[in-house]
């Protein structure tokens, strides 16, 4: 069970002695097989101060690679497992910015300020504001920015626009922000939640009380949010967005479509570059063959957002079957991986483990879309013995099972530029 910090606690941390207890505290390691000795090393030497401590070192070495300072930032397990990734939380600021340039941009479930040193940070945001409930998050959130702004005063970047917290509810407006964003939690007894009266706050209670603002609000990627069209009324826009290839949230634009209401748009971000955004205003118009050179799956974001064939069309592809995600075409989009197709097998195992062994195949990648098939199970029962490297994607075209036999995934070059031609 996750430790529970108190105001004393931040209190401690935040001041000189907890900051050199914090530097002793990350020269431990804090493992499972470690942890008892490494916290009763911390209790002889800072007692009462112990449990904080080796949380809040866990905590930052989670934090890595997630939210920026991770090795100086102020966390709870509940609010690290909520916040933003900091790619998706800066293009969503700079979405915000470039629709509503010199806005003031509240924050009414701050927690710990993952957010708000996002917004603070993007140029174009004039103001930002944070509020929470929770007191000790609050406190985090204060200690988080100041970190932020002076990292970046350090590296000589951009000063961070001042960022203003307090304790407030979320359901009771308390500043005139051109734009609110919202996180609410999604945990209701103790239990993660998908409910959209069971979020806290309650997302149709949010909405109501913001409607005449431009509302921004963050939620879990699995959204059911054509429900929340259909049974809430919902007019804005939908966004789904991906991280490195695993989608991390939905999130709703209450007042910011710029092409008509009902905007339903997947946003594709790669570290690498390549990053890309599609919406279901873009023709639909992909047609359904056989497979031409390339096989591959789309980015969840894309899946999940309902523009597999908006993505097809733009770009020239084609599906094997109208109802499963898989795209082929003679050519693979830039920054996209996919199989090389070698043939089509009927998918009996008895075939497919021939056509394996006379490709001498010992390494297999099984990928499989509407058909009931364990890969783990089946690779198993192929008792593969060879040398190369191949795929094996398993798919259902009309009501028949079959497999393409393919080499091995290959990632498409991006552009000399560094993005896709799509960006």
């Amino acid at each position: 069970m996750a430790y529970e910090f108190d105001l004393d606690d931040v209190g401690y941390l935040r001041s000189r002695h907890g900051e050199k207890a914090l530097s002793s505290a990350a020269e431990l390691a804090l493992t499972p097989a470690t942890l008892i000795a490494d916290i009763a090393e911390l209790k002889r030497r800072y007692p009462g101060h112990e449990a904080a401590l080796a949380e809040t070192t866990r905590l930052r070495r989670r934090a890595v690679g997630r939210l920026p300072g991770a090795d100086e930032v102020l966390t709870t397990d509940d609010a690290l497992q909520q916040a933003s990734a900091w790619p998706v939380a800066t293009h969503r600021a700079a979405r915000i910015a470039a629709q509503i340039p010199d806005a003031t941009v509240h924050d009414v479930t701050c927690s710990i300020g993952a957010d708000l040193i996002a917004a603070a940070s993007t140029t174009g945001i004039s103001g930002v504001i944070g509020s929470d409930l929770d007191p000790v998050r609050l406190a985090m959130a204060v200690h988080n920015a100041e970190r932020a702004e002076e990292s970046a005063r350090s590296a000589g970047r951009r000063r961070l626009t001042p960022v203003l917290v307090a304790r407030a509810d979320a359901l009771t407006p308390t500043s005139r922000a051109e734009v609110v964003f919202a996180d609410p939690a999604r945990r209701s007894g103790g239990r993660r939640t998908f409910r959209l009266e069971d979020l806290v706050p309650p997302l149709p209670e949010l909405m109501v009380t913001y409607a005449d603002r431009r509302l921004v609000v963050k939620c879990a990627p699995g959204l059911d949010y054509q429900l929340l069209r259909n049974r809430f009324g919902f007019e804005g826009d939908v966004e789904i967005v991906s991280l490195d290839g695993g989608v991390r949230e939905a999130t709703l634009w209450s007042g910011f479509s710029t092409v008509g209401p009902g905007v339903t748009r997947a946003t594709v971000l790669r570290s690498g570059g390549g990053s890309f955004t599609i919406d279901d205003t873009e023709p639909d118009t992909c047609t359904v063959g056989e497979a031409g050179r390339w096989i591959f799956d789309p980015d969840g974001a894309v899946i999940r957002a309902g523009l597999v064939r908006q993505f097809a069309t733009r770009h020239q592809l084609w599906q094997l079957d109208a109802h499963i995600a898989y795209l082929t075409g003679d050519d693979l989009p830039a920054g996209e991986r996919g199989w090389p197709v070698i043939e089509r097998l009927p998918f009996t195992e008895k075939k497919i483990r021939r056509a394996l062994a006379e490709h001498d195949c010992g390494v297999l990648e099984i990928t499989v879309r509407g058909v009931d098939v364990d890969p783990d199970a089946l690779r198993k029962r192929l008792r593969l013995k060879g040398h190369s490297s191949m795929a094996l994607v398993i798919t259902r075209i009309g009501s028949v099972s079959t497999a393409f036999l393919c080499g091995a995934g290959v990632r498409a070059p991006l552009s000399e530029s560094g993005v896709s031609a799509t960006e």
